[in-house]
């Protein structure tokens, strides 16, 4: 892992995440999981301007200021976000794992949400594939009481690994008990089933989920990777193994479907990409 100063921390949002949050927060540049499952069909990969011509998944730089530039920046964003997008949002993070393995001995993410006590957003979703989200649970629930906070943990599938790919770097068994005990902290929990992927039998999956969790979110990488037809996954060897799992499940059909399966089984508001992330629930 590499340390930098970086120049800024909150950036305000464009495209995909802008009627999302009015900010993002990125407190690691790459992603330590990026050679797992999850690396395959993440949107950030396709970014240039974070990859450099790096490979996605072997590189990690930790923004070693980020608490601080967040304390300087934070009232000045916040006073625009409120004029121009009618609240203080932020998604921590979009574009990098918040919680990679490195993080409980750097401390860049815990030092940021320490920092966002002191000018708390109006707004905070934490969204994370890593089950190290419950070693801040108690920090978390101190901002919970500062704005509305939703921490949403990503579970894909009910599989931990497709034909050819890597494993998922947390089983789904391990991320539902991270989500439970989130819960039982007190926190408002989001299921994120993006990208979504073959779901082996959706009535037990989505059952499961609602012991856990609060609310899912279902998106597919066609429409959710930030092209409309999914152009930037179809270049990556996740489609091809989706299809040998579950040949309709590449296209929005199947996306459907399993939006439908969740209105069924979980108990509880289902949101669909990018309304769903931004907390744009439907309750039927």
């Amino acid at each position: 892992m590499q340390w930098v100063e970086a120049k800024s921390i909150l950036t305000r949002t464009s495209g995909y995440l802008k009627t999302v949050t009015s900010h993002s927060l990125q407190p690691y540049v790459g992603c330590a999981l990026g050679g797992s499952l999850c690396g395959v069909g993440c949107y950030a990969r396709h970014n240039v301007f974070v990859t450099q011509g790096r490979s996605w998944g072997r590189f990690l730089v930790a923004k070693q200021n980020a608490a601080d530039l967040y304390r300087r920046n934070a009232e000045r964003e916040a006073r625009w976000a409120r004029r121009h997008r009618g609240a203080f949002s932020v998604f921590l993070s979009s574009a990098t794992e918040p919680f990679p393995p490195q993080e409980p001995r750097a401390g860049v993410t815990e030092g940021v949400l320490r920092a966002m006590l002191q000018s708390p957003p109006d707004e905070l979703v934490v969204q994370t594939h890593s089950c190290l989200v419950v070693g801040v649970i108690g920090l978390l629930r101190e901002l919970s009481a500062c704005c509305r906070l939703r921490v949403h943990v990503s579970i894909e599938s009910d599989r931990d690994a497709l034909p050819g790919l890597p494993r998922s770097a947390y089983t789904v068994r391990q991320r539902l008990d991270a989500c439970r005990r989130l819960r039982d902290g007190g926190l408002f929990v989001v299921v994120t089933v993006a990208p979504l992927l073959p779901i082996r039998d959706p009535k037990a999956f989505f059952r499961a989920l609602r012991e856990v969790a609060d609310a899912v979110v279902v998106d597919h990488f066609v429409e959710g990777d930030g092209t409309p037809d999914g152009r930037r996954t179809w270049k990556t060897a996740l489609p091809k193994a989706m299809e040998a799992v579950l040949p309709r499940s590449t296209g929005l059909a199947y996306r459907d479907e399993i939006v439908e399966a969740a209105r069924q089984w979980f108990d509880g508001p289902v949101g669909v990409g990018r309304d769903g992330f931004a907390g744009r629930f439907r309750f039927d």
